[in-house]
């Protein structure tokens, strides 16, 4: 049977081919196969399509990342895999710095994920880093001087708890991109998009550039006007509610 190409399955199908792919070349860690197949299931209960509450969640993001000084996105194997492309677009949009991190950090993998961003013309940062984030003693803790170090804003996406709160003890605002609205890293981040980051990170860009012609005080009332425990909550009332009507 052939899947109709606007159906949420076929982009499923085709997120687990691009993993696949950057898995045999080396870009993504075994265990992160393992972190794709728990968001592909807590997808599935949101009914593979971004809620009204990640469309809010997002518009706060954007409104964020406009405001920043010097917004930073974070990217591991996983995200360079799923969507490298639209990550660099986002960074165009919101005119932000793009680094990598790695928990399974080797030269290789770094030189992967670097040649992947240069093919579309972006430079990351964060392939011979200095510096240091208190609080973590694995390699996820390490950042360039002049990404993630001197970031006020940092945009992660498929991370984990430590980090996240890590960055917030160092000061940084974090923009977390979680399907588990549960999760540490969910509830350390200020705020959090409880979507997939293929359906995520374009809608995103998209709601930068419509709010760049925004005044200070209206891209402020934004965020003021932002709870994010109340819109975690509202995530995962959807996926309960995602989770009886497909009888699991």
């Amino acid at each position: 049977m052939t899947i109709p190409a606007d159906h949420p399955r076929k982009r499923s199908l085709e997120e687990r081919h691009k993993m696949e792919q950057a898995f045999l070349k080396g870009i993504v860690a075994a265990t992160g196969m393992i972190a794709h197949g728990r968001g592909e299931a807590l997808d599935y209960f949101l009914g593979e399509k971004t809620s009204a509450q990640a469309k809010v969640q997002i518009e706060a993001a954007a409104a964020k990342l406009i405001l920043a000084k010097w917004p930073v996105i974070s990217v591991n194997g996983n995200a360079t895999a799923l969507c490298a492309r639209e990550i660099t677009e986002l960074a165009k949009a919101a005119d932000a710095k793009i680094e990598v991190n790695l928990f399974y950090r080797t030269p290789q993998r770094i030189s992967l994920i670097e040649k992947e961003f240069a093919k579309l013309g972006a430079k990351i940062l964060g392939t011979n880093p200095a510096k240091k984030i208190p609080g973590l003693n694995s390699k996820r803790g390490l950042a360039d001087k002049n990404g993630i170090w001197k970031a006020d804003v940092v945009l992660v996406m498929l991370e984990d708890g430590d980090r996240t709160g890590a960055l917030r003890k160092a000061g940084k605002f974090v923009i977390a991109i979680d399907l588990n609205p549960i999760s540490r890293t969910a509830k350390k981040a200020n705020i959090t998009i409880v979507d997939n980051i293929t359906r995520c990170i374009p809608l995103l860009a998209e709601k930068v550039n419509g709010l760049k012609g925004k005044k200070i005080a209206q891209l402020q009332k934004i965020l003021s006007e932002y709870n994010n425990k109340k819109m975690l909550r509202k995530s995962e009332m959807r996926i309960r509610k995602g989770v009886r009507e497909r009888g699991a």
